[in-house]
């Protein structure tokens, strides 16, 4: 279970280095004709998936269901792409400009990070000090599995965006 976690991980902060890198600086920061910039959607993500490591060290117990129970009810929500959903206000992106480099640096960052926790944590333990809406107290793993979901979620956006922003059919 930890090694298909590990190369979700991989690919899927792989494929958000790819899309952020395909925009120049300018477009970086280019609002398309409704929501955010491709530089708000990635610091969105970082701010979404940043916290991972430093959450995980508060307060755990052992778990009585599997580490990966509610995967699949997070992925469902989170990858479908005709709700719309509305942000926590801790983790929306400000209005700034984004540095390119300085994303891509941050996903290498955040990519290690969970790397390191899904290899030498037990991902099965329960975390206890945030609750996702709708569906209560998540594992570890669940919870990298909705930062994944999530992330992937926004490179969709990204992808749009970059049509937007550049014509190019990606």
């Amino acid at each position: 279970m930890k090694t298909v976690l590990e190369e979700q991980i991989i690919k899927t902060f792989n494929e958000l280095s790819i899309v952020v890198a395909e925009f120049t600086p300018e477009q970086l920061d280019t609002i398309p004709s409704e929501g955010w910039s491709a530089g708000q959607v990635a610091e969105h993500i970082i701010k979404a998936t940043s916290g991972f490591p430093a959450f995980f060290n508060g307060r755990t117990e052992k778990s009585e269901r599997a580490a990966d129970e509610k995967t699949e009810g997070i992925r469902n929500l989170f990858l479908d792409f005709s709700i719309k959903m509305e942000s926590p206000e801790f983790i929306l992106p400000t209005h700034t400009q984004h540095n390119r480099n300085e994303i891509l640096e941050t996903i290498k960052t955040i990519e290690k990070e969970l790397l390191n926790i899904a290899e030498t944590q037990d991902l099965s333990l329960l975390c206890l000090d945030f609750e996702l809406p709708g569906f209560g107290s998540l594992t570890k793993y669940e919870w990298i599995s909705f930062g994944l979901a999530h992330t992937e979620r926004h490179i969709h956006q990204l992808t749009k965006i970059l049509q937007k922003t550049t014509g190019s059919l990606r």
